[in-house]
């Protein structure tokens, strides 16, 4: 037994129980957690009014003290040191009696066991977000078997929040930490598991991860309704009613029954996998997601933490009476320039044209860990995704370039690419017939446009994605704005 265990050990043994004296935590402070290293991680629970909590942590052998407010409140912060573990914190009270107070005559209330210090990510979104490792009905995820095999890892720990809609703030959720094995890798999001794999594998800390998440939810109901007042389109009076019948698209549903509870979680940043449920609004999505990432930000009190999200993958929406998304993946790629602290992982190549759950979801988790890994934690050596920049005619032939191409860009299935469409002044869009690369250019040609005005790339709804560059997918894009 270490020191550090001896020390606890004697503190609990001359602590008294006080029988009236009980201390309730959110779900998400439990055995297991991860806190964040190197930084004052927020801890609050309820307990009877009045009295005083005292929180001791092992890894330092300090105690913090905190009152609890006449609503049965309190909340203390508490210093964590660099990664590792496993830890312990004890939770105890002080008596009533202030002048009468010593570590003999606190009221033990519990103990949390296998707490390690980190890295934490919050994790939401929609259905490719919520996605399990076991995949959906007849709608596996790629890999699966073979990462059940070997997602064993006691510092990789994992917690997903129940589904929960509400128009008042909650004040918990329902969800539990597990170490990542086959069992709870198995029921937890793939997308979340192969980004905290990833982390794991290059920063060498525990890492954990919060995933909150509901198949088919509108980024409206993860916002809070005052928030949505500069939104016309969206409705501004929801109900009970309202709330019943939409579930996870009715607005502020989701930011009030599985958001609000975590926020004040300390954390590193978030990560974003939402959007296909925006198809049929997307003219305002960018400006949509802006607000929601400055309000996020706002309640969490930590800075414009990094943000990093999936644009949607290819898929034919017709399947599901809708069309256009490409208008969201625009929208997608121009938040990107509104949001600070914010990146995009592409997803051209990982679509799946009949189903609207992309089974490469290791591509997905990994594209967002890159982005972490480089503009969070520095790492070197990484890709980036390159991004339309402009283009400029030299008589029949349009020369696209890129941003952020340090390297050539690239087909990924030949030298050439069918995904190419040019229109004259008429506005028509046809396929070019000629298309090649030069360093980080892309040529197209079509012989039906002599006097070519606008280019467009993969600007449909289902594309398999061929534009490449450092590794990583182009996202589709126009030149025009007709």
């Amino acid at each position: 037994m270490n020191m550090k265990r001896i020390f606890l050990s004697l503190i609990i043994c001359c602590l008294s129980f006080s029988v009236s004296a009980k201390v309730v935590l959110p779900k998400m402070f439990g055995d297991n957690m991860v806190l964040q290293q190197q930084t004052e991680c927020n801890i609050w629970g309820k307990a009877d009014k009045g009295r005083t909590i005292v929180v001791i942590t092992s890894w330092d052998k300090k105690s913090y003290s905190a009152p609890v407010d006449q609503d049965g409140n309190f909340s203390v912060k508490i210093q964590t040191p660099k990664a590792g573990g496993p830890y312990e914190i004890t939770f105890a009270i002080a008596p009533s009696n202030s002048s009468s107070r010593n570590s003999s005559g606190l009221g033990l209330a519990f103990t949390l066991h296998n707490i390690m210090i980190g890295e934490v990510w919050i994790c939401a979104g929609q259905s490719n977000m919520e996605m399990q490792m076991k995949g959906f009905k007849q709608q596996p995820v790629e890999g699966t078997t073979e990462e059940l095999l070997r997602c064993k890892d006691s510092q990789l720990r994992l917690f997903t929040v129940k589904r929960h809609v509400s128009l008042t703030p909650e004040w918990d959720v329902t969800g539990q930490w597990n170490e990542a094995n086959s069992a709870s890798v198995r029921d937890f999001s793939a997308t979340a598991y192969y980004f905290g794999k990833a982390l794991r594998s290059m920063l060498d800390v525990p890492v954990g991860l919060i995933v909150t998440s509901w198949g088919g939810s509108a980024c409206e109901a993860w916002m809070a309704p005052e928030w949505l007042k500069a939104f016309p389109k969206v409705n501004q009076h929801v109900t009970e009613e309202d709330m019943k019948k939409l579930q996870q698209r009715c607005p502020t549903a989701l930011y009030y029954g599985q958001l609000k509870p975590l926020i004040g979680y300390t954390m590193k940043g978030a990560i974003w996998y939402q959007g296909e449920d925006n198809v049929p609004r997307y003219d305002f999505y960018a400006e949509l997601l802006k607000t929601m990432v400055e309000g996020w930000r706002n309640d969490w009190k930590q800075g414009d933490f990094p943000f990093y999200y999936c644009q949607i993958a290819p898929y034919d929406y017709s399947l599901i009476q809708w069309k256009d998304s490409q208008y969201l993946r625009e929208q997608q790629q121009k938040a990107e320039t509104m949001i600070s602290n914010a990146r995009m992982a592409v997803l051209m190549d990982a679509g799946l044209e009949y189903g609207i759950h992309p089974r490469k979801k290791r591509q997905a988790g990994e594209r967002l860990a890159i982005l972490a890994l480089a503009n969070t934690y520095g790492q070197k050596g990484l890709p980036e995704f390159a991004t339309y920049k402009e283009v400029t005619f030299q008589n029949d032939t349009a020369v696209v370039a890129f941003d952020r191409s340090k390297e050539w860009v690239y087909f990924e299935h030949g030298t050439t690419s069918k995904n190419f469409e040019v229109a004259g002044a008429d506005h028509k869009f046809h396929p070019a017939t000629k298309v090649w690369v030069s360093r980080n250019r892309v040529y197209v040609v079509c012989d039906k446009v002599k006097s070519p005005l606008a280019v467009r790339y993969a600007f449909k709804d289902w594309v398999d994605g061929d534009l490449m560059h450092d590794g990583l997918p182009v996202s589709s894009f126009r030149t025009d704005n007709w």
